[in-house]
């Protein structure tokens, strides 16, 4: 049957409801949140056999939840407005209105008594063929469906969320004894789709997978911790960014999600899982075990593994259990691969590591890659999905079979023997049958060996995505340094940027030229874009620094006007080019992204023109570009002056979108034009087919403009003025003045006596007459290379 899903209810406003909630409304739904009404009010009205009418005080605990939730960081919804697609009720009056939504979300407290009289009101008021799921993190699912309907049983399963449910990945969907079929497929499909997540459909086991190998994972340092005398910086150093991890790593995640929820799901664990070969490592060290007793569970109680005195870091000693000063933490292996880019190509060099870095990495990784062989078929029959539920759940940027893949899988059995470990039987029979990864690459799909048939199968679900991973040796066109050319097929290339954090340089510049260059010769469209972290953090900072200090005024000149007709080359070009940004999408990377012909950004795009944190202005056109949109919008008897001082706040206050939806308030993307991908993997695949349809309708090449309007003096001083003061009120440095002063001078197209019609190449010329102008600064220097050793910005 066909599924639309328009309404939800959300039984449950905790962090998890109302993250739950605000995610659907981030989505188009409308949302249903519902909570039980004050107890102390419950009580009043049995004893007095009334029902007290204000709606207010009766909703009290779901408003002030979610009103929480909206003021917390990050946010859990894109943008504020979409918060009025979220109705609150209570389960005690509105429970009713449940007939008319077509899921139900349980995400009450865990546990199972509480649930069973939820699911008994949802059957009553519910109607027949609604999907009821529940959102435990533990709970057996098959105890929650015990006695209700054949048509609730069919249409209930669990749906695994995790938190924030906004930016983590994973969902995992677990099927009770009948669930149906499509419930399971639809579920799975409009996870990925519209949900924009990783959907895993896991078996009934306890924690499921992500919890199950992720608390192993956890439970497993916190032994080794001990046995190695490590401290909790050397463990957070080992186990953070340079393995593909968050940086939070080990410790401080767990301060971030509260030791108390690890520690229910380690017990839950120990006490259901006998069987378990690592039963015993459940079970909690005695310095974890003094820590609950102490209620120090981490951030919610002001301390954990971690304590904020003042402005000062303080951590645990696991071996005295009192607070010390943070202790710097370094290791000879660490050292060797620094030069390494991508953290899947340093295991073999981090395993092989002769100090105490070696040894950890050896100890943990043995017993990671034993446990998570052993847990097939228990948890899951198909590997990839731990791999999936451990990238989308706990931001590992590879799961433990690619890193296995990396390290070569006879390899780590040798390590895993070494460690005294014992990896599944089902793994020395695939090398035995001349299986000799877990994983390989053909005709741009990923396939993973299959337990059951013994052979390499294709992991369902890659139809939707392009994978650039896979196709980008097969389907190489051209490279340099800092950038790949691929043929994303139907005549539509891809420009893959491969610098450092995505930076853009000479070779990045090169590469675009030289894909437009043979795009317009022999194909039909462009697509930018990759799949890093990152789309761009912007210009290369450390080549204009070098080229500022040596005064090689000429050659600066040069590249930024390189980087400006590059620009234009984008917006001007015969064929359509498709940008399509996500995560940090910053200074260069913003300019792109204004000129082009559409812009498929992630909802999960931190967009903004950010380049006064280095002391200069917008130089690629950005300053120009946002000009231009101030002219467009200015309309007959409005005050044009108000519209262009937004677009110059957007550059001067440096401002960063916290999701795609919120570029559209600052201009950075367009309505009508640009648009918005919920699912990142998806993105490549969503942009190349835009770029199909634009040149399948006949594209053609824009006109230059010659028709922007600038205001002259009337915005140069309006501008100056407020300059001064916000210097006066000290709000802005001198610096700050200079450089708002210069942005002012090129947006209001200089000190024309009266409003005029321009060129873009005219505002271009004034914008790197600028940005020149200031990189001859003392303080502007400093503000780079402050930003290059700290990677944060100088007020000076």
């Amino acid at each position: 049957m066909k599924r639309t899903i328009k309404k939800v209810a959300v039984i449950g406003s905790g962090i998890m409801g109302s993250g739950i909630a605000c995610h659907f409304a981030n989505i188009g739904v409308e949302v249903l949140l519902l909570d039980i009404i004050p107890k102390e009010l419950t009580e009043i009205e049995s004893k007095k056999g009334l029902t007290l009418e204000s709606k207010a005080v009766r909703n009290r605990i779901v408003n002030e939840h979610l009103a929480n939730s909206l003021k917390s960081k990050p946010s859990p919804i894109y943008h504020q407005k979409f918060a009025s697609r979220i109705t609150t009720g209570n389960t005690t009056d509105d429970m009713a209105k449940i007939a008319n939504v077509d899921w139900i979300i349980e995400v009450v407290v865990e546990r199972l008594d509480v649930k069973k009289i939820v699911f008994e009101q949802i059957d009553q008021y519910r109607t027949p063929g609604t999907l009821v799921t529940s959102n435990t993190s533990g709970i057996p699912i098959h105890f929650m469906s015990e006695g209700r309907s054949d048509d609730f049983q069919k249409h209930f399963c669990g749906t695994h969320f995790f938190n924030p449910a906004r930016y983590l990945k994973l969902f995992e969907i677990i099927p009770g004894p009948k669930t149906s079929g499509e419930v399971l497929a639809f579920l799975n499909n409009y996870g990925e789709q519209f949900l924009g997540k990783t959907s895993v459909v896991a078996k009934d086991t306890p924690a499921f997978i992500g919890n199950r190998i992720g608390v192993f994972g956890i439970q497993s340092l916190f032994h080794l911790v001990k046995e190695m005398n490590l401290t909790i910086e050397e463990v957070d150093k080992l186990t953070g960014p340079v393995i593909g991890r968050p940086k939070s790593a080990t410790f401080r995640t767990v301060d971030v999600v509260g030791l108390d929820t690890l520690v229910h799901v380690a017990n839950g664990i120990y006490e259901n899982c006998p069987e378990d070969e690592a039963h015993e490592l459940f079970k909690l060290p005695e310095f974890i075990s003094k820590m609950v007793e102490n209620k120090w569970f981490g951030s919610k109680t002001g301390q954990g593994f971690y304590k904020k005195v003042d402005k000062d870091i303080l951590s645990l000693d696991l071996n005295t259990l009192e607070y010390r000063t943070a202790k710097k933490a370094s290791f000879a292996t660490l050292e060797l691969t620094k030069t390494i880019e991508k953290p899947i190509d340093r295991f073999k060099v981090l395993l092989k590591g002769t100090d105490k870095a070696g040894e950890f990495y050896r100890k943990s990784f043995a017993a990671l890659f034993a446990y998570v062989s052993n847990r097939i078929p228990e948890i899951s029959d198909d590997l990839y999905k731990i791999d999936d539920a451990m990238k989308a759940g706990f931001g590992w940027e590879n799961g433990p079979f690619e890193i296995w893949d990396a390290i070569g899988v006879e390899k780590g059995i040798e390590i895993i023997k070494a460690e005294g470990h014992t990896p599944a039987p089902w793994v020395d029979e695939m090398i035995a049958s001349e299986n000799k990864s877990f994983y390989t690459i053909k005709e741009g799909a990923t396939y993973f060996y299959d337990i059951s048939k013994k052979s390499q199968e294709k992991v369902p679900g890659q139809d939707a995505f392009i994978i650039l991973n896979n196709i980008r040796e097969s389907k190489k066109v051209w490279s340099n340094s800092g950038a790949i050319i691929e043929d994303l097929g139907d005549g539509i290339l891809n420009i893959e940027f491969k610098s450092k954090m995505n930076t853009i340089g000479g070779d990045v510049l090169q590469a675009i030229n030289k894909g437009i260059d043979l795009a317009e010769k022999e194909y039909s469209g462009l697509v930018i874009g990759n799949q890093a972290a990152n789309f761009s953090v912007g210009a290369n900072i450390g080549m204009i620094f070098m080229m500022a200090v040596e005064q090689e005024y000429d050659e600066l000149n040069m590249a930024i006007k390189l980087f400006q007709d590059t620009m234009m080359r984008v917006r001007y070009s015969s064929i359509p080019v498709i940008v399509a940004p996500h995560g940090m999408t910053f200074g260069g990377g913003c300019e792109m992204s204004l000129h082009a012909d559409k812009v498929v950004a992630a909802a999960e795009t931190y967009m903004g023109l950010v380049e006064f944190g280095v002391g200069v202005i917008p130089g690629g056109g950005g300053s120009k570009e946002l000009t231009l949109r101030a002219s467009d919008l200015f309309r007959k008897n409005d005050v044009e002056l108000n519209t262009l001082q937004e677009y110059f706040l957007t550059i001067a206050m440096a401002k960063v979108s916290t999701s795609g939806y919120e570029a559209f308030d600052t201009g950075l993307l367009q309505h009508g034009k640009d648009i918005i991908v919920v699912n990142k993997d998806r993105q490549i695949a969503e942009a190349k087919k835009h770029a199909l349809l634009m040149a399948e309708a006949g594209y053609t090449q824009p006109i230059r403009r010659n028709d922007i309007k600038v205001l002259g003096k009337q915005a140069l001083g309006m501008f100056l003025v407020g300059t001064d003061q916000m210097l006066a009120g000290n709000y802005i440095s001198e610096h700050d003045k200079k450089i708002a002063n210069k942005l002012a001078y090129v947006m209001a197209g200089g000190d024309l006596s009266e409003p005029t019609l321009v060129s873009e190449q005219y505002l271009l010329d004034l914008e790197r007459e600028a940005f020149l102008s200031l990189c001859t600064e003392r303080k502007t220097l400093e503000r780079i290379q402050y930003m290059l050793k700290s990677g944060k910005p100088l007020r000076n």
